[in-house]
C-alpha cells in the first residue's frame, strides 16, 4: 500500500509538472525562427487549362491574391442592422434572421408529369385510367418515392438550426476560414445563370452541415446535400430532409428489369431536374464517407455526378457550373470514431451525444481550426465537348492486360490508353458506356483538384515530424527550425497552408491539440523534450500526416522505382551497401515508374484523365532531379543534349531560300533520337544504395541550390527545364 501511494503521488507530481508546462506556454526561451509564411503563399485551384480553356479566363478572380480571409463563424454587432448593447448579446439570433432564404419550390406534380415518369407509369398500371392520367396509386406511389428523396426545406427549421449550429462551431473551433477571393469567383459563376454543383471531399460527417452553413452565410441561398443514406437513421433522415438533404430511395438500387426499380429511377431523374431548373445549388461528396473501407471514390458521389451530366447532355439546362470544393480540419472532430460511423448509422440522439462530449472534452484549450476552399469553377458543357474530341480510340486496363496475360505480347502496355478503375456505379445511372467513361473521368479530374488545392493543417506538419522523423523524442528548440523547415518545403511544392503567424505560437497551437498524444519533458539544459506517447494514438498522428502524401507523392514513386532499380543489381544475400555512382538509364526509370503507375491504387495516385502517363514519369524524374536524389549526366562521347548548336557549319549555311527545304529540321531527328536513348540519369556518389533507402522512408530533405542540381542534362522536356534553371 505504500509503495503504491509513492507511486500514485509520484504519478500526480509529473502530471502536475507537465500541466504547468503547457499552462504557462512552454515556461522557456528559445531563440525566434522566421518562418516562410510571409514570403511566398502559392496560388492553387486553377481549373485545368488544357480541358476547359474559356472557364481558365472568364471564371478567374483577377485580384483574387489582394483579398484576404474571413471567418464564417465570427458573427459580431456589424454583421447585423443594429447596434446597441442588448443587439451584442443577440447578435448570434439576429443575423440568423436576417440570412437571405429563397423559396425552394419543390414540384410534386412537375415530377409526376415529367417524361421519364411518364414513360414508365404504362408498365406499371397497364389497361388502368384513361389517355393522359395517372392512377390514384401509382401518383401515390410517386410522392412516396419523391417523399424519400427530398422534402421542401423549412425556412423557420433553417434559421433555428443555424443559429445552433453558430454557437456549437465557435464552441468547437477557433475560427473557419474562407477566402474572399475564391468566393468572389464563385459569386461570379453564380450570376451567370447556370446552376452551381459543388464537389467536395469527405473528411468528416460534420461536412454536410458545416459547408451549407458557411455558405448560407456568404449569401448563396439554400445548399442541397446528396447525403449517403447509410450514414443516417431514419429519424436524423427526416431531419436532414427538412433541411435540405437529399437521399437515394431504396428502390433504385434495384436490378434494370424491376419495375419499382424503373420508376425509383425516373423519380430521381426528374427530382434532380427540377432541381437544376430552379437553380438550387446542390452539393455532392465524390469521396467515401470517413472510416469506410476501399476505394477514395465514391460510388455514390458518381451516381449523382451522372444524374447532372445526364440533364445536361438532355438539354434540360444549357449547362451546369462544377466548383471543386475541399474541407480540412486541424483535428476532424469524429475522427476517433471513424470506425463506429463505418459498422453503424448515426442518429439523432447519438449525434447530440457526440456534440455535447465533443464540447465536454476539447474545451478551450482544444479548440481548431477549419479552412474551406473553393476552388475556380469551370463549364461541364465546355469539359464534355473538349474531353469527348480528345478520346479517340481508347481501351480499358483488361483489354491492355489481357494480351500479355495470355502470353499474346510482351511488350509493356501502352499506359496512353485510358485505363478503367474506378468502381462502376450501379444499376442506377442506366447511362451510355460512352457517358459513364466521361462521368468517371470528371470524378477522377475534380477529386484531382479538390486534394490539390487541400491546405496542410498545422497537426499535420507536427504529426509528421513526431511520427516519421523523430519517434524517440526531439528538443523543442529543434522541432521549431523543423517546422519552419518542412512548411518551406510544402510551399514549395505548390501547396498551400491554413495557418500563418508566430513560430513559436503555431507549434504551440499544434503540440496542444495533439496533447493526449505528445508529452513534454524537461531537460538540464533548459530545453523541451518532446516524446510520443504509446498506445493506439499513433494510428491518429498517422491518419493527420496522410495529409502531407499529396505533396510528396511524386518523389515517393521516384524514390520507390529507384531502389527497385537498385535492388535487381543487389544479390539477395549481399549487403545492401553500394558505394560510386550507380548509372541508371532514363528508359528503365520510366519503365519501373510506369510499372508502379499500374501496381499502385489509382485513386492514391489520382493522375488527371487529360495528362499522358508519359508526362507524369517524367514529372516524377523531374521532381527527384530537383530533390537531388539524381543527377543527370551524358553518355561519354556524345553531343550534350541541351547543344542546339549545329555540327560542320561550314558546310552548312544558316539561312537558305525559303523554298529549300534540304536542311530542315527532320534531318538531325535520328541523331536526337540517338542521344535520347543513350542517355542516363545516374545516382550520385554519396546517393549509394543504402541512402537511397532511407530516402524513401524520409524524402523530406534540404533542396541544393539549383546551379548543382543542373550541372548535367537529360533530353526531352527534363532538358530545357534544367537549363533554364541553371
Amino acid at each position: 500500500m505504500l509503495e503504491a501511494r509513492l507511486q500514485t503521488q509520484q504519478r500526480s507530481s509529473q502530471n502536475g509538472r507537465e500541466t504547468s508546462l503547457w499552462s504557462s506556454g512552454f515556461g522557456m526561451k528559445l531563440e525566434a525562427v522566421t518562418p516562410f509564411l510571409g514570403k511566398y503563399r502559392p496560388f492553387v485551384g486553377r481549373c485545368c487549362q488544357t480541358c476547359t480553356p474559356r472557364s481558365w479566363e472568364s471564371l478567374f478572380h483577377r485580384s483574387i491574391m489582394d483579398l484576404g480571409f474571413c471567418n464564417v463563424i465570427l458573427v459580431k454587432e456589424e454583421n447585423t442592422r443594429f447596434r446597441g448593447w442588448l443587439v451584442r448579446r443577440l447578435s448570434y439570433f439576429l443575423w440568423s434572421l436576417e440570412q437571405h432564404i429563397p423559396p425552394c419550390q419543390d414540384a410534386p406534380q412537375k415530377i409526376v408529369e415529367s417524361t421519364g415518369v411518364q414513360n414508365v407509369i404504362p408498365g406499371k398500371a397497364p389497361g388502368g385510367a384513361g389517355e393522359g392520367q395517372v392512377p390514384s396509386h401509382v401518383k401515390r406511389e410517386v410522392q412516396r418515392i419523391l417523399g424519400h428523396i427530398q422534402a421542401p426545406p423549412r425556412p423557420f427549421l433553417l434559421r433555428l438550426f443555424s443559429w445552433a449550429l453558430l454557437r456549437i462551431l465557435n464552441c468547437l473551433f477557433l475560427n473557419v476560414q474562407l477566402h474572399k477571393g475564391q468566393m468572389k469567383m464563385v459569386h461570379k459563376a453564380a450570376q451567370a445563370g447556370s446552376p452551381l454543383v459543388l464537389l467536395s471531399t469527405h473528411k468528416s460527417l460534420l461536412d454536410g452541415i458545416l459547408l451549407p452553413f458557411a455558405l448560407l452565410s456568404q449569401g448563396l441561398g439554400v445548399l442541397r446535400v446528396a447525403w449517403d443514406p447509410r450514414t443516417c437513421s431514419p429519424i436524423l433522415r427526416a431531419l436532414l430532409k427538412k433541411l435540405g438533404g437529399l437521399f437515394l430511395p431504396p428502390e433504385a438500387s434495384l436490378s434494370l428489369d424491376s419495375s419499382e426499380g424503373a420508376l425509383a429511377r425516373a423519380v430521381v431523374y426528374a427530382a434532380v431536374e427540377q432541381l437544376l431548373v430552379s437553380g438550387q445549388p446542390l452539393l455532392i461528396f465524390l469521396e467515401e464517407p470517413p472510416g469506410v473501407p476501399g476505394p477514395r471514390l465514391s460510388a455514390l458521389g458518381q451516381t449523382w455526378l451522372g444524374l447532372v451530366v445526364q440533364a445536361v447532355r438532355a438539354g434540360i439546362v444549357p449547362d451546369a457550373t462544377l466548383v471543386p470544393v475541399a474541407i480540412t480540419y486541424d483535428l476532424v472532430p469524429d475522427a476517433p470514431r471513424d470506425t463506429y460511423h463505418a459498422s453503424a448509422p448515426l442518429g439523432l440522439w447519438t449525434g447530440a451525444l457526440a456534440v455535447l462530449r465533443s464540447l465536454r472534452g476539447w474545451g478551450c484549450s482544444r479548440r481548431a481550426c477549419v479552412r474551406v476552399h473553393l476552388a475556380q469553377p469551370f463549364s461541364l458543357h465546355e469539359y464534355t465537348t473538349n474531353a469527348r474530341s480528345c478520346w479517340g480510340s481508347r481501351q480499358t486496363l483488361e483489354q491492355l492486360l489481357q494480351p500479355i496475360v495470355l502470353g499474346q505480347c510482351t511488350v509493356v502496355p501502352d499506359t496512353e490508353k485510358e485505363q478503367e478503375w474506378t468502381p462502376v456505379t450501379g444499376p442506377l445511372v442506366a447511362l451510355k458506356e460512352e457517358d459513364q467513361l466521361l462521368v468517371r473521368r470528371l470524378s477522377r479530374h475534380v477529386l484531382n483538384a479538390s486534394v490539390a488545392s487541400s491546405a496542410v493543417m498545422s497537426t499535420a506538419v507536427m504529426a509528421t515530424l513526431l511520427l516519421f522523423k523523430h519517434q524517440q523524442g526531439v528538443c523543442l528548440s529543434q522541432l521549431l527550425g523543423e517546422f519552419s523547415w518542412l512548411t518551406e518545403e510544402t510551399l514549395l511544392r505548390g501547396f498551400d497552408v491554413g495557418f500563418s503567424g508566430q513560430l513559436r505560437g503555431l507549434v504551440q497551437h499544434a503540440l496542444s491539440l495533439l496533447r493526449p498524444h505528445v508529452a513534454l519533458l524537461r531537460v538540464q539544459q533548459g530545453d523541451l523534450l518532446v516524446v510520443l506517447r504509446p498506445g493506439p494514438g499513433l494510428t491518429h498522428l498517422a491518419r493527420l500526416s496522410s495529409e502531407l502524401l499529396p505533396a510528396f507523392l511524386s518523389e515517393a514513386v521516384g524514390a520507390c522505382a529507384v531502389r527497385g532499380l537498385l535492388a535487381g543489381r543487389v544479390p539477395p544475400e549481399a549487403p545492401w551497401e553500394l558505394q560510386g555512382i550507380e548509372l541508371l538509364s532514363q528508359n528503365q526509370l520510366y519503365h519501373q515508374i510506369l510499372l508502379l503507375m499500374l501496381l499502385l491504387p489509382q485513386d492514391l495516385l489520382l493522375p488527371r484523365p487529360c495528362q499522358s502517363s508519359y508526362c507524369y514519369c517524367q514529372e516524377v524524374l523531374d521532381r527527384l532531379i530537383q530533390c537531388g536524389l539524381l543527377v543527370a549526366e551524358e553518355t561519354p562521347g556524345s553531343r550534350p543534349a541541351c547543344d542546339t548548336g549545329r555540327r560542320r557549319l561550314s558546310a552548312k549555311l544558316l539561312w537558305k531560300p525559303s523554298g529549300d527545304f534540304t536542311d530542315s529540321d527532320s534531318d538531325d531527328f535520328e541523331e536526337a533520337e540517338g542521344r535520347s536513348a543513350s542517355s542516363h540519369a545516374a545516382l550520385t556518389s554519396s546517393s549509394s544504395s543504402a541512402a537511397c533507402s532511407a530516402r524513401c522512408s524520409r524524402l523530406l530533405r534540404r533542396l541544393p541550390p539549383s546551379s548543382t542540381r543542373a550541372s548535367c542534362q537529360i533530353p526531352s522536356r527534363a532538358t530545357r527545364s534544367s537549363c533554364s534553371g541553371s
